[in-house]
């Protein structure tokens, strides 16, 4: 080999090397990119969980806190216990963990709104339509103030506890109380 063609053959390892390194380089850079925007994704869906978790025996909209009934309830996922144990718990004070306790002994007596709409469908032998529901049970209980969602998916929930009966014409759906020992022909 010629000093020329080891020279050619050197100075092409040096660009095809210096290439590489730059190709690398912006690889580097967009998965750092990716990383960081992954890593916010997780401190949101973190937060997201850590919400879930915390109204996780909020099943029953009704049960919320008022302020969150119009908001849709969120499934709990269960997760690894790498990523549980990756998580810090968050710091509570003392003076909130004595408000959400107070708050949830205060509202306990409070009447499920499942069972404050089976009570008003008993009042009833013919189906009674849910918004017709809604009304009257704001009217009797002033303090109660579900969205028409909310007592639909109450209605709902009854219907599949086999406690109402669902009637459908057309359009319209209407619910009746199930009485003791009926079954249900649907």
């Amino acid at each position: 080999m010629t000093d020329h063609s080891a020279a050619t053959l050197r100075s092409r390892y040096v660009a095809q090397a210096a290439s590489d390194l730059e190709e690398n380089r912006q690889r580097q850079q967009e998965l750092a990119e990716r990383i960081s925007v992954l890593k916010q994704e997780e401190a949101l869906l973190a937060e997201i969980l850590n919400l879930a978790e915390r109204y996780e025996g909020f099943a029953d909209a009704s049960r919320l806190p008022e302020q969150l009934q119009d908001e849709p309830t969120v499934a709990k996922r269960k997760t690894p216990a790498r990523t549980a144990a990756r998580r810090p718990a968050p710091a509570k004070s003392a003076t909130a963990t004595k408000t959400t306790k107070a708050g949830a002994q205060g509202k306990s007596h409070r009447p499920l709104l499942g069972d404050l709409l089976a009570e008003l469908l008993g009042q009833y032998e013919e189906p009674r339509p849910a918004k017709e529901l809604r009304d009257e049970l704001l009217e009797k209980h002033p303090d109660r103030n579900p969205t028409p969602q909310v007592v639909r998916n109450t209605l709902e929930s009854l219907v599949a506890k086999g406690r109402i009966r669902r009637h459908k014409h057309q359009r319209s759906v209407m619910y009746t109380l199930v009485e003791q020992g009926e079954t249900d022909s649907d």
